[in-house]
């Protein structure tokens, strides 16, 4: 199995496991004299399996991502390009969202409250902005090369 199958069976096992645990609390509890839609019993045992199959499908996925490389005959894993993607997504959202801050009132040059208070910024956005576009690329065409190997690589058995 190709791991970008894998990736797939694993985020339908998490929907799998988020309706079961929507069933179980919708049956939990029933009106004296009534009966529930479904045997709480059996969904707990239906959960409990669709746990450990996902928990066995996550250990697979988990130890192609530390073997496999990012390209084929280098060092660097899945799992390296994978942290580096995550790092840079979180890289471009802190500067993305102080760029966004330092936004101000481009017609006047400056902001001034209902108090006269003046505001200017402390930084420079359009070098922010700049530098938030350089990540976004880098982040795409990383997650490019990570996907496309997802579709190249057979999970560890």
């Amino acid at each position: 199995m190709k791991l970008a199958e894998a990736l797939i069976e694993r985020k339908a096992a998490k929907e799998k496991i988020a309706r079961l645990r929507e069933r179980l609390v919708e049956n939990a509890r029933v009106q004296e004299g009534d009966a529930p839609s479904e045997d709480p019993q059996t969904l707990l045992a239906e959960l409990d399996a669709a746990i450990r199959e996902l928990r066995a499908l996550t250990i697979r996925i988990n130890a192609t991502n530390i073997t496999a490389p990012i390209v084929t005959g280098e060092r660097a894993t899945l799992m390296e390009a994978i942290a580096e993607r995550d790092m840079l997504a979180l890289q471009r959202a802190a500067i993305h969202e102080v760029a966004n801050a330092g936004k101000i009132n481009k017609e006047r040059g400056y902001m001034i409250t209902r108090s006269e208070i003046k505001f200017r910024p402390t930084v420079d956005v359009a070098t922010l902005e700049k530098q938030v576009d350089a990540l976004a690329k880098e982040y795409r065409e990383l997650d490019t090369r990570i996907q496309t190997r997802n579709f190249e690589v057979e999970i560890v058995e």
